[in-house]
């Protein structure tokens, strides 16, 4: 069994689940009291976040780069980014360890063109949203037409993400707007939903949905599990 090398923490509020499931995966795959070899760098949120929100992304990436190296020295395998927004860095991290790098957009796309579908909604940060390097590796990989709400929209999803999900609150009212979201989405032509941020599935489930949601932690912690049981 290959280890898994995870940069955790952006939120920990969406790191727990992807330690449940990639050991809940091996141990489906493997029985018995067999769990998951990993190594975690958990990071502290308040500082990638203030590096985000203020447009320094070249620090945010060095912050993953030197991760990755830790999670490198330290035996992983492979390298798993534990949130979508920072895949904005993953061309530099792929580049800076000798190690594959795991990226969720692809375990996603993946899916989506396993289910057929086309065309897509994309929730999650504004900068997910709104830059490009999420829906281009989407667009130019799998195929697919990425559609995102409109401004207003992308803001409220924003603001829960940074203020409600990744503390830890879960509200009814902001589950509503969310199926509100998605019901325009679909209008507008998408057969499916990226749950592009790794909170809003704590929050959002199938049942706020018309159309098949893809949670990308899920998918994510699925393609970590393959690689580390995969033959050499």
């Amino acid at each position: 069994m290959k280890t898994i090398g995870i940069i955790g923490g952006m939120s920990w509020e969406s790191t727990v689940p992807y330690y449940r499931l990639i050991n809940e995966g091996v141990k489906e795959r493997l029985g018995g009291l067999h769990s998951a070899r990993m190594v975690l760098l958990s990071v502290d949120f308040h500082d990638i976040a203030e590096l985000q929100n203020g447009g320094r992304w070249d620090e945010a990436g060095d912050a993953m780069v030197d991760a990755a190296r830790a999670l490198e020295a330290a035996g992983a395998d492979c390298v798993v980014i534990a949130t979508n927004t920072m895949h904005i860095s993953a061309d530099r991290v792929a580049d800076a360890v000798s190690l594959p790098l795991l990226h969720i957009a692809d375990a996603t796309g993946e899916e989506i063109v396993r289910h057929g579908i086309g065309t897509v909604g994309l929730l999650g940060t504004r900068f997910t949203m709104e830059q490009d390097f999420y829906r281009t590796r989407l667009a130019e990989r799998f195929g697919l037409e990425v559609l995102v709400p409109e401004s207003e929209d992308r803001e409220f999803v924003n603001r829960v993400i940074y203020t409600e999900l990744c503390c830890g609150v879960f509200d009814e009212d902001s589950r509503a707007r969310f199926r509100e979201i998605i019901g325009r989405l679909v209008s507008a032509g998408a057969g499916g939903i990226v749950l592009g941020c790794t909170e809003i599935p704590l929050l959002v489930t199938a049942d706020d949905s018309p159309v098949p949601l893809f949670d990308t932690g899920r998918l994510h912690a699925a393609a970590a599990v393959a690689f580390a049981l995969a033959e050499d």
